[in-house]
């Protein structure tokens, strides 16, 4: 990550950039596998199909919104810190 001369914001939206993206990707193999294994599944499942789509969409969106929250913290941590000084710290 490139900070040094960066706006506070720019280090915001890059921390969070990544870690929607790691979101995303998490959320895309989470769906695939929980498609997949649908079939073991369908016996613990109560009055809800293998392949709920609105199921499936809710869960993921819960998550990505987790998972963006989880990564604000840090980004605001990283924006408000002065490059120099963490510079001179290592």
């Amino acid at each position: 990550m490139e900070t040094l001369g960066a706006r506070p914001q720019d280090v915001l939206k890059l921390v969070l950039r990544y870690g929607l993206i790691l979101a995303l990707s998490g959320a895309a193999v989470g769906v695939l596998a929980g498609t997949v294994s649908a079939r073991v599944l369908v016996s613990l499942l109560y009055e809800v199909r293998p392949a709920d789509p609105l199921t499936l969409i809710v869960v993921s969106l819960l998550l990505v919104f987790t998972a963006i929250l989880a990564s604000h913290i840090p980004a605001r941590r990283a924006a408000k810190s002065d490059p120099m000084r963490a510079l001179r710290h290592e």
